[in-house]
């Protein structure tokens, strides 16, 4: 939440001293389509660091991962198994039960197959 509130913040603030110096229309409407320009990039580009953001956007609004979960990521050779300590607009910052941590692309996560390793209740009585 405060990451998106960060964000919105950021927006406001522009749109703010956008106001202030006096844009008009047509420059607002050509910043809109500039950035809406790089937001489409970042859909079709796999590698690029605008695709990690759009990427880091999908998962924070419709993907079921949080900070303190433990995924494990399924790819054919190499499987990884940690628990989210940081989700970041580039990286997803994974704690492995060895105490390394280690960054893997946002895009990365949402191109693999991820599963969600729900933790164990233990009763109390």
């Amino acid at each position: 939440m405060i990451k998106a509130f960060n964000l919105i913040s950021l927006f406001a603030a522009i749109l703010l001293i956008g106001a202030i110096w006096g844009l008009k229309q047509n420059q607002i409407a050509l910043f809109t389509s500039t950035i809406l320009t790089a937001l489409g990039i970042a859909f079709f580009a796999q590698w690029s660091l605008l695709s990690n953001i759009t990427s880091s956007i999908i998962l924070f609004f419709n993907h079921p991962l949080k900070i303190g979960d433990t995924i494990e990521i399924l790819d054919k050779d190499y499987t990884i198994e940690g628990e989210i300590s940081n989700l970041t607009y580039f990286f997803v910052h994974l704690k492995l039960s060895n105490e390394k941590i280690i960054t893997i692309p946002n895009s990365l996560i949402l191109q693999k197959s991820v599963a969600v390793i729900e933790k164990t209740k233990v009763k109390t009585k």
